[in-house]
């Protein structure tokens, strides 16, 4: 994926000449990852269902559905230290074999401490992959395509949220055809994980820190895009999650409460493309109009953080439209997405190797972390001040994105 001479190790050996072009590379990572994001995503619903139906409690089904968040949680701190260990290469294949073991243990008990231990150690590949595949995708973008190349990198992953559940209502929930389709489909992404080609050395491979102390450096050397992936997290994933209360507390029908996560998700699958690309023509524009390329990219995050605080102050004339809620919806999920692009073209953009894999790793911990946050506060909020509370909770924490963003745009911040 790079034509720089390899430097001596694992991954270097053979002539950088025989090296495979960048393109095919990319097409690599993105063909592993789709097809197994989408095996993910059609076997997470069907477990829980099926644990569901055979009479597990309910708290029990959720945290069956956390432990795999909880993987992701407790793996990705350690991204970089696997990755300066084994190289980018292997640690690629092995996030893709793990899920396809892990699809084969559930399918070979149905001890429920077993199906627990192979969600937890599914979702620590899941964030393994999560970080690397996109500090991957980040570092060998073709120059001055970044953004194009992230936006269509996130979109792609968006569309798995819908397709994978998609098949799963096309086989069947309650049919055990759709586990044997969903591990399919994770071979399939193991086979695009080995054909991924030759990666050049990290250049810090051996001066780049790792583990909880380089994730801790990352951060306190640029907490304002790390607090930009949060606000992201909370808006893209987290408020999606419980719009449907959302909309049964406006007195909509449970079929158009629905929707409205529909109307957030396709917010974020129109909007990260094209924020990519202008991302790019901003940065590029021949006069420098908008400054150099952080400057391009902070106006558009300002602009994105803008447009959560405008979409939020709106709630409070929801309750009287109950229509205005789609639209909201659509602009929240819109505008994390996009946020959640920009911070990531931005770390793509000034680091590489192990350090890109530390700072991808706090942008994936704080999405993560506004991402649980978000319904865990929202639903209190519906449930104890639905017509104060809420609005409020939403408008502090635009509010603070609006804040952080307009205050200053340091290249440290």
């Amino acid at each position: 994926m790079s034509e720089r001479p390899l430097p001596p190790g694992p991954e270097a050996d053979r002539p950088s000449s025989d090296a495979v072009p960048p393109r095919l590379g990319l097409y690599a990572i993105f063909g592993s990852t789709f097809f197994e994001l989408v095996g993910y995503f059609m076997l997470t619903p069907f477990l829980v269902l099926r644990l569901h139906g055979d009479g597990v409690s309910t708290a029990v089904v959720g945290l069956f559905a956390a432990t795999g968040w909880l993987g992701i949680f407790l793996m990705t701190p350690f991204a970089s230290a696997i990755t300066q260990r084994l190289g980018r290469r292997p640690t690629l294949w092995l996030a893709a074999t793990v899920p396809v073991l892990t699809t084969v243990g559930f399918l070979s008990t149905a001890a429920l401490p077993a199906w627990f231990a192979f969600n937890l150690v599914g979702g620590m590949a899941s964030g393994l992959r999560w970080v690397l595949a996109e500090a991957v995708v980040a570092e060998f973008a073709p120059p001055g395509q970044r953004g194009r190349t992230i936006g269509i990198f996130e979109t792609m992953v968006g569309t798995t949220f819908v397709i994978g559940p998609a098949l799963l209502a096309w086989v069947g929930a309650d049919h055990s055809a759709a586990v044997w389709l969903a591990l399919g489909l994770m071979g399939v992404g193991l086979g695009w994980s080995l054909a991924i080609p030759r990666l050049p050395a990290a250049a810090d491979a051996h001066s780049a820190r790792i583990g909880l102390d380089g994730v801790w450096h990352a951060f306190l050397a640029h907490p304002l895009t790390m607090a930009i992936g949060f606000i992201g997290g909370f808006f893209e994933s987290g408020i999606t999650s419980i719009l449907p209360l959302y909309g049964l507390a406006l007195g909509l029908g449970a079929a158009a409460a629905a929707l409205l996560v529909a109307s957030s998700g396709l917010g974020s699958a129109l909007t990260m493309l094209p924020a990519g690309v202008l991302a790019d023509r901003l940065a590029h524009h021949p006069q420098q109009r908008f400054g150099d390329e952080f400057a391009a990219r902070h106006l558009i995050m300002k602009a994105c953080a803008g447009i959560t605080l405008v979409a939020t102050l709106v709630i409070p004339f929801v309750a009287g439209l109950p229509w205005l809620a789609a639209p909201v919806a659509f602009l929240w999920g819109g505008a994390g997405g996009c946020l959640y692009t920009m911070v990531m073209i931005d770390i793509g953009s000034r680091e590489e190797g192990i350090t890109l894999v530390n700072s991808t790793a706090v942008l994936v911990l704080s999405y993560t972390l506004g991402g649980v946050l978000a319904p865990a506060l929202g639903a209190a909020a519906l449930q104890w001040a639905p017509t104060l509370g809420f609005p409020a909770l939403l408008m502090g924490v635009a509010s603070v994105g609006c804040w952080l963003l307009w205050r200053g745009s340091g290249r440290g911040r």
